[in-house]
């Protein structure tokens, strides 16, 4: 699985794709909810498989509360073949390479995903809520 960061606009459109597929198609997420003003100043990846297209996305920026990491979406044939790892050690490992080191690193998860934010350090923070009548958890980084 290789990873790199988006760094021009068909990039960027592809990681649109996957997230329309997965948060909009499949999970029934607004379109206007998906998609906002910080994809034009977040930092993107993209997870290309063993074809070589683009099978998942992400993204992470700054916030006052400290490094989100936010839309991870990996497309339904692609699931289980690492690519949400991949994606997600990639922006890690980029993000403590960064200005923004040591900040604090947190996430909305999913229910499902919790176990995968765990294997990587993050634990739940707080109460269960709905973001796109989703149940979610605040995850925090705590290494």
């Amino acid at each position: 699985m290789e990873v790199h960061r988006v760094s021009t606009d068909r990039e960027l459109q592809q990681a649109f794709l996957i997230r329309d597929e997965v948060f909009v198609q499949e999970q029934q997420v607004a379109a206007e909810e998906e998609y906002d003003k910080y994809d034009a100043t977040a930092n993107h990846y993209l997870a290309y498989g063993k074809d070589k297209v683009a099978c998942g996305t992400a993204r992470w920026r700054e916030t006052e509360k400290g490094v989100k990491l936010e839309r991870f979406a990996v497309l339904a044939p692609h699931r289980g073949q690492g690519a949400g790892a991949a994606i997600l050690q990639r922006m890690l490992i980029d993000i403590d390479e960064s200005e923004e080191a040591n900040q604090l690193v947190y996430l909305h998860a999913q229910i499902t995903a919790i176990p995968f934010y765990e294997r990587f350090g993050f634990n739940k923070e707080g109460n269960e809520f709905d973001e796109c009548n989703i149940k979610h958890y605040k995850m925090v980084r705590t290494y």
